[in-house]
Parts: C-alpha cells; sequence; structure tokens
C-alpha cells in the first residue's frame, strides 16, 4: 500500500507545482489585454507626419505659416501678415468630456495657447471668443506673466492660477495633460508631471470664474460644452507634439 499512497503524493506535488505557472501565465495574459485596451482609448489627433485631423479656423487645409518638423506642428509668424488674419488651428472633430495630452514649446518672449470647447463659425474671428484657454507662455520674458499668476504657462487663463510655476524654460518641451468632464463636473491641468490647477467645469463654480474674469461680458463665451480643439497664433513661433485624446 506504501507505494501506491507515495505515487499519488508525488502527483499532487507536480501538478500544486505546475498550477502558480498556469497562473503566472494568465496574468501577464490579462495584463496584457488591460494595456491593450487602454491604449485602445486614445486617439491620435497629431501623428507627427501629417496635419490630418486639423484644420485652420474658419479656413482650409493647413498650410504655411505652419510646418512639420521633426515630428511636431510648428508656427513661423509670417513677417508680413494681411490686418485680421490670424492662423490659429482647430481639429477637424469636436469633444465634451475628454483627457487631452500633448507637448508644446514656445520661443523665447512667447506666448500662445490651447483652447478646448470652440465653436467655429463665421461671426467669431478668433477661438478665444468661445474656448477656455490653456495658457503657453515663456514666464520668464513674456510680459503678460506680470499681469497676474492667472496668466501663466499652464493657467485657466485670466481664471485659476497654477499652484506652482514647474513650466520648463523657453525652448524646451513641456509635457500637459487637460481634463474636462462634465460628468463628474471637475477639470484640471497638469504640467510636466505635476497636477497645478483643478477647476469646476458647470454650474455655479465656473460661471462664479468667468464673472471674475475679462470674460465676463463675452457673450458666447464658454457657451458651449462641445467644441473643437484649438491651438493659438499668438503671433510667436511655437511648436507642438504628441497630441493624444481620450474621450471619457
Amino acid at each position: 500500500m506504501k507505494k501506491p499512497l507515495l505515487f499519488v503524493a508525488l502527483a499532487i506535488a507536480v501538478a500544486c507545482k505546475d498550477k502558480p505557472k498556469e497562473n503566472k501565465e494568465e496574468v501577464q495574459e490579462e495584463m496584457t489585454e488591460t494595456v491593450e485596451e487602454k491604449e485602445s482609448e486614445w486617439t491620435t489627433l497629431f501623428d507627427g507626419e501629417s496635419f490630418d485631423g486639423w484644420h485652420m479656423y474658419n479656413g482650409g487645409a493647413v498650410t504655411e505659416p505652419w510646418k512639420l518638423e521633426d515630428g511636431a506642428m510648428v508656427f513661423y509668424p509670417p513677417e508680413e501678415r494681411l490686418e485680421g488674419t490670424s492662423y490659429n488651428l482647430v481639429s477637424d472633430q469636436e469633444f465634451t468630456d475628454f483627457v487631452l495630452t500633448l507637448d508644446w514649446k514656445i520661443v523665447e518672449g512667447g506666448n500662445s495657447g490651447i483652447f478646448w470647447a470652440v465653436k467655429e463659425d463665421e461671426k467669431y474671428g478668433q477661438p478665444y471668443l468661445t474656448g477656455p484657454e490653456i495658457q503657453v507662455l515663456d514666464n520668464e520674458r513674456h510680459p503678460d506673466a506680470q499681469n497676474g499668476d492667472d496668466r501663466l504657462a499652464g493657467a485657466l487663463y485670466d481664471m485659476v492660477s497654477p499652484s506652482k510655476d514647474v513650466t520648463n524654460p523657453a525652448g524646451e518641451w513641456n509635457s500637459v495633460e487637460l481634463m474636462i468632464n462634465h460628468k463628474t463636473n471637475e477639470g484640471h491641468v497638469v504640467l510636466n508631471g505635476t497636477k497645478i490647477v483643478e477647476f469646476p467645469v458647470q454650474g455655479p463654480g465656473w460661471d462664479e470664474l468667468i464673472a471674475n474674469s475679462k470674460f465676463a461680458d463675452w457673450e458666447d463665451f464658454a457657451a458651449f460644452t462641445t467644441g473643437k480643439i484649438g491651438l493659438q497664433d499668438h503671433g510667436d513661433m511655437v511648436a507642438f507634439r504628441n497630441i493624444k485624446i481620450k474621450e471619457l
């Protein structure tokens, strides 16, 4: 009777030894699937190779003074421009609730911005007439930095100041994440890995922010919850790359 019992014991031991290996493989498969699912949630808005998915605000295809260089879209301000002419870019698609990520780089003394909820219409000459802005700025040299902390890079422009200045110097890349979520009434800005701005996106809190800003009397400012993503021509050289969005 001893030999059969020994055989059974050995069989159980071998089975138990193999079981963790199977579990490890299953866990690895689940992790791979999770990573793939998370990646599939993101949509590339700019692939670094073409301006597909973008156009001039109230205009047509993207042309000069925007150029493609080293995987980035770069704005070169024209030496001469007709009065009233701007070269702002907007996405072809509209978005409501999302997380937007991108990198930006500004020239010394430069100014630009990132808009959301932009409404495209001939009665609006500029994206900033409807779309709130996340500031892009050379904090060290541009005079707007002296007009209040809510004008610094990463700020919700003229509405919410960044909690700290984590901006890289002009000429270096900065990574920004903008989240807008009407379902939870939350918005935030993460700059270079640090959350620096938080704000409501609707209701009394949002209305108060507008009422205390330069936009208080602007009829259609922030009037639309759904709109386009915009990149600003503020007359200074600026570059954007790695633009992705995840709808919430």
